[in-house]
């Protein structure tokens, strides 16, 4: 009785440390990138300013997300995570201070390519804990619906500027949970014999992955994706601001699109690993494809936050774990975090050419045209995915 009490309380203890990790983590996300745009603006910037501040971000995570996942491949994740949460803290504080557009975009490149180095990693890492996945990464997404929340309130009772004091604050609380972890020893055993098999018989160099022309091609059709919902991402709080919502307002719209992910996280384990990988890309791809045509269109603005609440946050999901499945489906084990990493920058290579185009089309138009082309873009990438011939699941499941 004593043994599964104390078993008991070890457990808790473990799941406590993974929800506080998570849960500040993407807090952290949140509350630093939700209101950037606005944010910017507000400070006297223009769209393709504000395009430049963000593409710099893409830039450094493009050159930070492979160093970080070959070192995550090579050294502990906990170890390689906690040292960049804490410098991303130390560049939030930084970027607090910084007022002309370079300083912003310095600091603002740093933070961004920490966080986004760190993502893919911390993704991973919810697979090989001791829980289900859903169980622990459902803590993510509740704490960026806080920090979506948190950042409006923040913005609008205290200062702009108190936003990236409270991102240091809880990057700490999340290295302090992310510090007392500890995976799952048959699933970190397995994954670490899986390496030790491959090693003797597979190209060690990362640009073996390239070989892989399944893996070539997911990564284009990822690109596409990526690039507009990352675009979408940084000008739909502006976009509702322009329709003559209040920033409060726009950050419960954000709050509650992000609440809208909870049962997907969650109940991941009943679909992820059940249909195929097809079936699982091309529907988010057409729910977010909705969603820009109903901005694109111009819609009844009831009708744009419905499709913001399902597109925005669950469809997105829906691809972030398919990223995980994809990866296990198409790379050997010794090359997955290294896979996940370049996928990571593939992505925000294309952002980068995505908010400099779409910036300046905003600039020289308005919302709707920017949309409009945005679904005519993403139309490409559903295209692509009808053709696309890829194995329908992974050999072992993931989320269940």
């Amino acid at each position: 009785m004593l043994e599964m009490r104390l078993y008991f309380v070890k457990t808790s203890r473990n799941y406590l440390s993974f929800v506080v990790a998570y849960l500040f983590y993407y807090f952290s996300f949140a509350i630093f990138s939700c209101l950037i745009a606005v944010y910017l603006m507000d400070k006297g910037y223009s769209a393709s300013e504000t395009s430049l501040v963000v593409s710099g971000s893409f830039l450094s995570s493009m050159i930070a997300q492979p160093i970080i996942g070959s070192l995550s491949d090579r050294f502990s994740l906990k170890s390689v995570n906690s040292v960049t949460f804490f410098l991303a803290a130390v560049g939030g504080l930084c970027f607090a201070y910084a007022d002309t557009l370079w300083e912003l975009i310095l600091g603002y490149s740093l933070v961004l390519a920490l966080i986004n180095g760190s993502n893919p990693v911390l993704e991973k890492f919810a697979t090989i804990s001791p829980f289900k996945y859903g169980s622990i990464r459902v803590w993510g997404t509740i704490g960026y619906a806080l920090g979506s929340q948190a950042a409006g309130l923040v913005y609008d009772w205290i200062s702009p500027r108190a936003i990236f004091f409270t991102f240091v604050i809880t990057m700490l609380i999340s290295i302090g949970g992310l510090a007392l972890t500890h995976p799952d020893d048959r699933k970190q055993a397995a994954l670490e014999k899986a390496k030790q098999t491959e090693e003797n018989h597979e190209d060690s160099h990362f640009l073996s992955l390239f070989k892989n022309r399944l893996f070539v091609q997911y990564l284009f059709i990822s690109a596409i994706f990526y690039s507009l919902m990352n675009m979408a991402n940084t000008y739909i709080p502006a976009m509702f601001q322009a329709r003559g919502l209040a920033i409060h307002t726009v950050s419960n719209i954000l709050f509650w699109a992000v609440l809208c992910e909870v049962p997907v996280v969650f109940f991941s384990y009943l679909f992820m690993d059940r249909f195929s990988n097809k079936v699982l890309l091309i529907v988010p791809t057409c729910i977010v494809l909705a969603q820009f045509l109903s901005f694109g269109l111009n819609l009844y603005l009831p009708i744009q936050i419905f499709w913001t609440f399902l597109a925005k946050h669950p469809a997105g999901m829906v691809v972030v774990m398919m990223n995980l499945k994809v990866v296990a489906t198409l790379i050997p084990a010794k090359h997955q975090m290294t896979a996940l990493a370049l996928i990571q920058t593939v992505r925000n290579l294309a952002s980068i050419f995505a908010q400099t185009i779409f910036g300046v089309i905003l600039e020289h138009s308005n919302y709707q045209v920017m949309f409009s082309l945005a679904a005519l873009t993403l139309s490409v990438a559903l295209v692509l995915l009808i053709f696309y011939k890829i194995p329908k699941r992974p050999k072992e499941n993931i989320f269940s």
